[in-house]
């Protein structure tokens, strides 16, 4: 199964704004479209559903933008790839028509294996995704990585 692009965009622009827990500024859409090279436009409907959803807070105005609304890990993967993917039925029967569709067992083990995909996506959090922030952040431009001195 594959996510939409949507979908996609939406968890990482939650993951960079997790990653950054100790940052004061507000996130904008100017710098996630930097920095994974993605549409303005399309980042803009991900952010504002984000936002709608509650994940994400957002602040409008010239100083605006935004930051995360709930805490990184109250925010449960498969929930929130339930809520941006617009449908997540593994096959449309219905276009073009399959004529084995009244007595298809196929759509029955496809549908248990989205609740399969799905129930281990339940597992996990936004932090659990990024517990491995300092590596991330080694890999964007311009963030600071945090070094820890081992005696």
């Amino acid at each position: 199964m594959q996510l939409t692009r949507y979908t996609d965009y939406g968890l990482r622009t939650l993951m960079y704004v997790a990653m950054q827990p100790e940052r004061t500024q507000l996130f904008r859409i100017a710098e996630i479209t930097e920095v994974f090279d993605l549409s303005a436009n399309h980042v803009s409907k991900v952010v504002h559903h984000l936002g709608k959803l509650g994940y994400l807070e957002t602040i409008r105005g010239k100083s605006g933008g935004f930051r995360l609304g709930i805490p990184a890990h109250k925010i449960n993967i498969g929930t929130v790839v339930r809520q941006l993917e617009n449908s997540l039925a593994p096959i449309d029967c219905q276009k073009p028509y399959c004529i084995f569709t009244p007595a298809c067992q196929l759509k029955g083990v496809l549908s248990e294996a989205v609740n399969a995909y799905l129930g281990v996506l339940d597992k996990y959090n936004l932090q659990d995704v990024v517990s491995n922030s300092e590596q991330m952040r080694a890999l964007l431009p311009g963030i600071p990585v945090k070094v820890v001195l081992q005696n």
